[in-house]
């Protein structure tokens, strides 16, 4: 029912595969002044497992041949790479290498035991690169909380030029006509102050003013933009990359794809989820999806906390 649900609205949310990577594009939008802004999430699965099962063929080989440990390696079910590795990882624990042990055909069953009886550390090997952008500075302060199992690279304000500025409209500005004018209104306004201050600054640069003098071209540029960055409001687009294992990533979509999570973030965790499913449904098949009354989605799984 998940698979079906899943790619259901993977597809309305125009997802896509490429290269066997999935993604989760979102559109950029202008004001009438030009100003780029976005109004919903985007996720790229950048980096995934690979796994190389072949390679255990000289470890298993050296144990006695009545355990018929090699035969490991030739099962005939292939798994994704990440759902193979947290195998492979899982069943060493206990050398389950023989005909006894559970096939790649059982693998739902096998991970399904695991999360119940709390065993989540061996999901810890697998580990997925996301590049999240279309989210706001509100949201990725939220994000960099998760600490655990976790490594993150954002944009900086400090360093990157301001015609790289864009915006993000949360989902209750476009519900409302007066709201999003508001909004539209607002990042033009930002975007000006932004430019107009940048302007003033480099002035004064060029006009000796000590605080704002460098040696290097790159500090001279670095010192104005830590300056204007300032007046930027929490809507600035704030892309970042995030690199966590699967267990981390699971608990990311319990806390944020949450009915009673922030809604800005659920429509993060949403794609980041319908990201992972899909490119690893045995790590992540056992989450159903919910509709809630205001459009949006929430996450749930049975095995909460693994």
């Amino acid at each position: 029912m998940l698979a079906m649900d899943a790619q259901e609205l993977f597809q309305e949310l125009r997802g896509s595969d490429q290269n066997g990577f999935a993604a989760v594009h979102a559109p950029v939008s202008h004001t009438d002044q030009g100003t780029p802004y976005l109004q919903e999430p985007g996720v790229v699965v950048l980096a995934r497992p690979q796994t190389n099962l072949a390679g255990l063929s000289g470890f298993l080989e050296g144990f006695e041949s009545r355990l018929r440990f090699p035969e490991y390696v030739q099962d005939a079910t292939p798994l994704p790479e990440g759902a193979q590795l947290c195998k492979v990882a899982g069943q060493l624990c206990y050398m389950s290498f023989g005909p006894k042990r559970s096939f790649n055909e059982q693998a739902l069953r096998y991970f399904d035991n695991l999360k119940s009886s709390g065993h989540g550390s061996v999901l810890e090997h697998a580990c997925f690169s996301l590049l999240c952008y279309g989210i706001s500075r509100s949201v990725t302060h939220e994000l960099i909380r998760h600490r655990a199992g976790f490594s993150f690279s954002q944009t900086s304000q400090r360093f990157v030029s301001g015609r790289m500025l864009r915006f993000v409209e949360r989902v209750e500005y476009r519900a409302d006509e007066q709201l999003h004018a508001q909004f539209l209104r607002r990042i033009d306004r930002a975007a000006e102050e932004y430019a107009a201050l940048t302007e003033r600054l480099l002035e004064m640069q060029e006009a000796g003013v000590s605080i704002l003098s460098a040696e290097a071209r790159t500090d001279l540029r670095k010192k104005v933009r830590q300056t204007a960055r300032s007046v930027l409001p929490n809507e600035t687009e704030a892309p970042i990359v995030v690199t966590a294992n699967a267990r981390a990533w699971r608990h990311f979509v319990e806390m944020r794809a949450n009915a009673h999570a922030e809604t800005e973030i659920r429509a993060l965790a949403l794609r980041a989820f319908l990201c992972l499913v899909r490119m690893d449904p045995v790590l992540f098949s056992d989450y159903t999806l919910e509709a809630l009354p205001d459009g949006t989605y929430a996450v749930h799984t049975d095995f909460r906390k693994a």
